[in-house]
């Protein structure tokens, strides 16, 4: 680590922090002796805790994930939101915000609910942090990509050529264009996360990655399901996704704050890897010491025009920011999900 940027310079605020990659990115934080942290998300409505979420009636949902960290303040999302428009000021001065927070699935019907959660809200705290002259990094997403025909490189500037596949990535491509067009992207961060996987998972219902289905699907019945291909040039499990794993996720994501000068935009976050659902599924029954098997049902209608057979980040331009550490391998990484917390059934930090 050369230096920690804006981290461990005032507050650090991270929103969707009792959620998947925002929880797994407070455990680093706190890695690093930062506790100094205002996590917002949406367990409880009206809800507060000062340092420690309680658990309770939680206990098998984002409250876990919270429950083993250091932060100082916990805030409901809306309330967090209506205080922020009544008094900016109100929670102090923030060094960096990361902006986790949002609607994630991608068969979310909702439009309106989409565009005010995962863009106007973006807009609002977008706009709010660089008034206090805090560090804004946020997520974006590899869904605003659509099936790649445009390419998934996140040198090119020319945004609207892309076209997702679901209203979940058209809303994160609205954030992306509108910060684009008015000239904020290069005093933002934007990050495409593609396939993340990893502890923390357990709450995201049908959004959870291969790996916790799998894992449970082979505890139960012995063998994982796969979606049979819808296209001829992709033979069955042969689909290809560029797997992420969450701690690399986080190490990325906070090397944006950490390299404080490093130049705005939007950037890929993942292993510049793809890899077959097939091999992904190898190695999940590798680490369970189990030989594969497999089953392949069909897709369901409503899922094959919104289906991604092929996904592989670029990342040179992260690696051209000075980022240099090494990807953990897919085999390696999902035997220590597997392992060192599913098996025992752990979140980060416990």
């Amino acid at each position: 680590m050369n230096g920690i940027g804006t981290l461990g310079h005032d507050r650090i605020l991270v929103t969707g922090g009792a959620g998947f990659i925002g929880s797994a990115l407070v455990w680093a934080l706190n890695g690093r002796g930062l506790t100094d942290i205002v996590v917002t998300d949406f367990i409880e409505p009206g809800k507060q805790w000062n340092g420690r979420v309680p658990l309770d009636s939680g206990r098998d949902g984002k409250k876990r994930n919270l429950a083993p960290l250091k932060f100082a303040e916990y805030v409901e999302a809306d309330v967090f939101r209506a205080r922020l428009q009544a008094n900016p000021g109100g929670f102090g001065r923030f060094g960096t915000v990361f902006h986790l927070g949002a609607c994630s699935s991608t068969m979310e019907s909702n439009e309106a609910y989409l565009r005010d959660n995962n863009f106007a809200y973006t807009r609002e705290l977008a706009e709010w942090a660089l008034a206090q002259g805090a560090r804004f990094i946020y997520a974006s997403s590899a869904a605003t990509y659509g099936d790649g025909a445009a390419g998934m490189d996140d040198k090119d500037d020319n945004l609207a050529r892309l076209r997702p596949l679901n209203l979940y990535g058209r809303s994160k491509q609205l954030f992306d264009l509108h910060a684009h067009r008015s000239a904020l992207l290069n005093r933002l961060v934007g990050l495409k996360y593609f396939n993340v996987f990893g502890p923390n998972e357990d709450h995201k219902g049908d959004m959870r990655s291969l790996v916790h289905k799998a894992y449970g699907q082979i505890l139960a019945t012995g063998k994982v399901r796969l979606f049979r291909s819808c296209r001829p040039e992709f033979k069955d499990g042969e689909q290809q996704r560029d797997f992420l794993y969450v701690k690399d996720a986080v190490e990325m994501t906070l090397h944006f704050a950490e390299h404080a000068t490093t130049a705005g935009g939007l950037y890929n976050i993942g292993s510049g890897q793809a890899n077959t659902w097939l091999a992904l599924t190898a190695a999940i029954f590798a680490a369970l010491g189990r030989p594969p098997a497999i089953e392949f049902i069909d897709m369901p209608a409503a899922l094959r025009d919104k289906y991604q057979y092929f996904t592989q980040a670029k990342i040179a331009k992260l690696r051209e920011t000075g980022y240099s550490r090494p990807l953990t391998a897919l085999g390696t990484a999902v035997a220590d999900y597997v392992r060192n917390y599913l098996v025992p059934g752990k979140r980060l930090g416990e």
